[in-house]
């Protein structure tokens, strides 16, 4: 126990020295302020009005009363479509000729919509926008006619809308794009660096002048690693999303109990990247590579229900995958710890597997290392 407290002691000292780890507290605020709006409003969006009527001029208004457009009125289609080549527009709208004789009539209708499709997020945004505001006031003219024919507002109501929705807020409430990707990349970051951390603990500890570390001393240098992430985990998960604003409904005590898991697997990846390329250059080179590609199948941006069999199988090897799930149910939906405690398993399971599995690859290449020179020598 000595040799694992003084090396556990030697290498959290020495992070602490250093604090390069705080680099990923400065990532975080630099890269997540993009999102500090937590969604998108007033998108310039050009209105050619061809019609001219009331029910033209009406859905013009309530086009710019909703959070998302910000309407400039153009004269002619021709200067509209310059300035969205020019990209000072998202869209361009169309009030056709006779918008409001064919409302009337009961004849159909297409508004043209001309978006760019280089912003997928702002093009859905103003897609739904126009869609809620041609509803609302074909609502308002529906009611208006079925009243003329002596409805009651209520007998109104129920023809038009028989089915009312109701949407209740569980995971990330409402539409915005940042609050579906945040969690994932605050459990991405987190991975990441202590995936590199622990490998480069792990290389200075084989290459000391002592020679190959003793368990004790190994597990004394990764253990040196946890109460900084689990700090940071505090900061990521806690402190920056409430500076931000976003929902929280886990106490830190359950946050810190969803991450020392999953922190213990990134441990075990680290174990088994470490034995396996045992090249520093190798190991940073093989780390950029993959975060991008782990980042996609951890299921936040794609569900997993929806990926190949085979690719969730990998996903399923990922710490990331269950860590997310785990976290951002508990911490976005309110979920109890019970509900989660399978995740959990999983974390534990996949850090013992990733464990072994080094050990035995490092044993493995070892014995082959120690014949290959037993041979050279009594050549």
């Amino acid at each position: 126990m000595k040799s694992f407290w003084q090396t556990f002691s030697r290498v959290l000292i020495g992070m602490l020295e250093r604090p390069m780890w705080l680099m990923l507290v400065l990532s975080l605020c630099i890269m997540s302020m993009v999102y500090a709006n937590r969604t998108v409003w007033d998108l310039p969006v050009a209105v050619v009005d061809q019609d001219h009527s009331t029910a033209s001029r009406q859905l013009i208004r309530q086009l710019d009363a909703t959070s998302k457009i910000a309407i400039k009125i153009y004269d002619n289609l021709d200067e509209a479509k310059r300035d969205l080549g020019w990209r000072e527009l998202f869209a361009i709208i169309i009030m056709p000729v006779d918008l409001e004789k064919k409302i009337l009539h009961g004849e159909s209708l297409v508004i043209p919509v001309f978006g760019d499709a280089t912003n997928r997020l702002a093009n859905g945004q103003i897609q739904q926008d126009v869609v809620a505001a041609y509803q609302q006031l074909l609502n308002e003219y529906n009611t208006e006619l079925l009243l003329r024919n002596g409805f009651s507002e209520r007998q109104a109501k129920v023809v038009l809308t028989p089915i009312q929705g109701q949407t209740l807020d569980l995971f990330n409430p409402g539409i915005s794009f940042a609050a579906i990707i945040f969690p994932g990349l605050l459990v991405m970051l987190l991975q990441h660096s202590l995936l590199i951390a622990s490998v480069r603990v792990s290389i200075a500890l084989k290459s000391a002048p002592g020679g190959k570390p003793s368990l004790p001393v190994y597990l004394g240098g990764l253990s040196a690693l946890l109460p900084i992430w689990l700090f940071l985990s505090i900061v990521l998960f806690v402190l920056w999303p409430w500076v931000l604003g976003y929902r929280q409904a886990a106490a830190i005590p359950e946050i810190l109990l969803l991450t020392f898991p999953f922190l213990l697997a990134v441990l075990g990846l680290g174990k088994l990247v470490t034995e396996c390329l045992r090249s520093v250059e190798m190991i940073y080179l093989t780390l950029s590579f993959i975060t991008t590609p782990v980042f996609y199948l951890s299921g936040t941006i794609w569900p997993l229900q929806a990926m190949p069999g085979w690719v969730r199988a990998i996903s399923s090897m990922i710490p990331s995958t269950w860590a997310t799930k785990a976290i951002a149910g508990v911490n976005q939906m309110g979920l109890p710890l019970r509900d989660v405690w399978g995740d959990v398993a999983m974390l534990l399971l996949l850090g013992a597997l990733y464990t072994a599995i080094g050990i035995a690859v490092g044993l493995m290449r070892n014995s082959v290392a120690l014949r290959n020179l037993f041979h050279k020598r009594r050549a």
